[in-house]
């Protein structure tokens, strides 16, 4: 992985409007004062699954944005943000934080002229992988997180002190960050932290409680998930019909029931991986995947390395 920073200083509102598209996200901009009010200032930092900005506009703006593939954090050092998703409203002072969910389209209604941010950018898949590896469950869930961070809290302020120091490295020493070996270890710091910070003290392993058909079949599929379970046996093991399991899987698990077997088979075959037992082929055809190039596709896509790395080391 690579670590690479820019900075950028613009008063051209097309330049400072392709600026943060390139870093962030597409989106749609408009100008609540004159456009040709805009200073925009931006720095940022990428560690390869994050991306670390410190900006601000220098006049008010909206931006309405989709947030593919990725999960958004913007924490403002000064003035507000004002955003909707759904149908409240959001505003976000200097100790707290607003959260745009991956895929999520929302709306930034008012970032104030005098509204510095830190925008903490988590590709889906890492913030995802890394939320599996903390709380220690098989199961891939869609992670539900909450709508604003409150970073004044003990968990929170350590996580924004992470980010603004980061996010305020120079510019033209050598930098650490730029070493290989680095740039991952921060990645991985930053959003184990941040996951801590808006994880309740009190939550379970997965935070949910779940009805009693659902559990019958996650026990079912973890006690035997080599067995070769139809969506029909899943649900007559529920006592219900599938595509009432596959809604109670989708309320309380957000997974499918299919997904969440794959998912407990991965886990399976990662401690065989891990303990040298086998080969690629062996795991897969011992867990039930249809062949070893979808198994190590579907294992890359979970853990972000290949199954033979794992072996090999």
């Amino acid at each position: 992985m690579t670590t690479s920073r820019q900075l950028v200083g613009t008063r051209d509102w097309d330049a400072a409007h392709r600026a943060v598209a390139d870093v962030y996200f597409p989106h749609e901009l408009t100008a609540l004062d004159e456009p040709e009010k805009v200073n925009l200032s931006l720095r940022t930092v990428e560690l390869g699954g994050v991306t670390i900005g410190r900006m601000s506009w220098g006049t008010a703006v909206s931006i309405a944005c989709e947030y593919p593939g990725a999960y958004e954090v913007n924490i403002p050092l000064s003035g507000r943000l004002h955003s909707r998703a759904g149908d409240g409203e959001i505003v976000s002072r200097p100790g707290l934080g607003t959260i745009f969910a991956a895929g999520r389209a929302s709306l930034i209604t008012n970032w104030t002229a005098d509204c510095q941010v830190i925008g903490v950018k988590f590709d889906a898949e890492h913030l995802e992988r890394e939320a599996d590896r903390i709380h220690l469950t098989p199961i891939r869930r869609r992670l539900s997180l909450p709508d604003q961070l409150d970073v004044s809290s003990a968990a929170g302020a350590s996580w924004l002190s992470l980010v603004t120091a980061l996010s305020a490295q120079p510019r033209d020493p050598v930098d650490l960050l730029a070493n290989p070996l680095v740039g991952p270890q921060l990645a991985s710091a930053v959003t184990t932290a941040f996951l801590l910070a808006v994880t309740p003290d009190d939550a379970d392993s997965d935070g949910q409680l779940r009805p009693g058909m659902v559990k019958r079949v996650l026990d079912a599929l973890n006690d035997d998930p080599a067995h070769p379970w139809t969506s029909a046996e899943m649900a007559a093991l529920a006592g219900t019909s599938v595509r009432r399991l596959q809604e109670a899987f989708a309320e309380f698990v957000e997974t499918t029931p299919t997904r969440a077997l794959a998912d407990i088979r991965l886990d399976r075959a990662r401690d065989d991986l891990a303990r040298g037992h086998g080969t690629v082929a062996d795991a897969a055809a011992r867990w039930g995947f249809s062949s070893p190039s979808r198994f190590a596709a579907a294992y890359r896509r979970r853990y972000g390395v290949s199954p033979s790395q794992v072996l090999r080391h």
